[in-house]
C-alpha cells in the first residue's frame, strides 16, 4: 500500500509518495516540475513510480489544469481525491464567510500547522504563512479555529507590476538592505519588506485576539527568501502541505 500526495500551486505541481496515508508515514519518493511540463509526468518521474493505493490533492490551479494532471494518472488503477475546504476537518474548523472558498492550500497547511504544534505538545495560536506566486498569511486560535487570514502578491508578482505600471523602470534581481541606495535594491526590499510587514502585523492581531504570542510556521517555495528578513521567531517547513494531506488522508481511507 503507497499513498501519492500531491500540491498543484501556480506555477509548480509538488508530490510526494509514502508507504501509507498516515501521519509520520515514511517518504518513498517526491519531485516537484513546473506546470509547463506535467504532461512528461506519465512517461518521466511517475513511469519510474510505484502505482499508489491511494492519491489525495489539493490543487488551486485551474481546471485545464487538473485534466492535465488527471491524465498522466490513468495509467494507474486508484482514483485521485481532491481537497475541498469544508467547514470541519481533521479537528480544524473553518470560520470563513463561505467555507468551500478558502483556498485548498491555505486549508491544508492550516491542518498540518495545527497538527504539527499537537505532536509538540503545544496547543497555542498559530500565524501559518505560505509563500509563493501569492503570499497568505493566516490565523488559527489554540482551540483549531480558523480566525481569517490575508493575501498579498507575491515577489515577482510586486516586481512585475510595478515594471508595467511605471515608466523606464526595469527589475533586475536585487538585495535585502537595510537602506537600499539602488533602485535593483530597493524594489527587492521593498517586497521582501511588503511581506515581513503584513506577518508582523498578524502576529500582533493574533496576539491581541486571544492574549498570547502565537507560533509562526512558513512554507512554500520561496520561504527561504524570506527567512532572513523575519523579526518574528517562525518554523519554517517544506513539507506542511503534505503533512497535512497526510493527516486529512489518515481520516479519509482508514480502514
Amino acid at each position: 500500500m503507497t499513498f501519492l500526495a500531491l500540491d498543484v500551486g501556480n506555477t509548480r505541481l509538488k508530490w510526494a509518495q509514502y508507504d501509507a496515508p498516515a501521519a509520520g508515514a515514511k517518504l518513498l519518493a517526491q519531485g516537484a516540475v513546473f506546470l509547463e511540463n506535467i504532461d512528461r509526468l506519465a512517461e518521466g518521474e511517475w513511469n519510474a513510480t510505484s502505482p499508489p493505493t491511494q492519491m489525495l490533492g489539493c490543487i488551486v490551479a485551474s481546471d485545464a489544469i487538473k485534466r492535465r494532471v488527471v491524465e498522466q494518472m490513468e495509467h494507474w488503477d486508484a482514483a485521485p481525491s481532491w481537497v475541498v475546504s469544508s467547514l470541519r476537518e481533521a479537528g480544524l474548523s473553518n470560520g470563513y464567510d463561505h467555507p468551500a472558498r478558502l483556498g485548498a492550500d491555505r486549508w491544508v497547511a492550516m491542518i498540518g500547522a495545527y497538527h504539527r504544534l499537537l505532536a509538540h505538545g503545544i496547543r497555542k495560536p498559530c500565524v501559518v504563512v505560505m509563500v509563493g506566486t501569492a503570499v497568505t498569511v493566516d490565523a488559527i486560535d489554540a482551540s483549531g479555529k480558523f480566525l481569517g487570514g490575508i493575501i498579498l502578491p507575491g515577489h515577482g508578482i510586486m516586481l512585475r507590476a510595478l515594471e508595467s505600471g511605471t515608466a523606464g523602470l526595469h527589475v533586475p534581481t536585487g538585495d535585502v538592505r537595510d537602506f537600499p541606495t539602488n533602485t535593483s535594491d530597493a524594489l527587492t526590499s521593498g517586497g521582501t519588506f511588503a511581506i515581513a510587514g503584513a506577518v508582523q502585523r498578524m502576529m500582533e492581531n493574533l496576539t491581541h485576539h486571544c492574549g498570547e504570542v502565537p507560533e509562526c510556521i512558513m512554507t512554500g517555495g520561496a520561504g527561504w527568501k524570506m527567512a532572513p528578513s523575519l523579526s518574528v521567531k517562525f518554523e519554517l517547513v517544506d513539507s506542511l502541505i503534505f503533512d497535512g494531506l497526510l493527516e486529512i488522508a489518515a481520516r479519509r481511507f482508514a480502514v
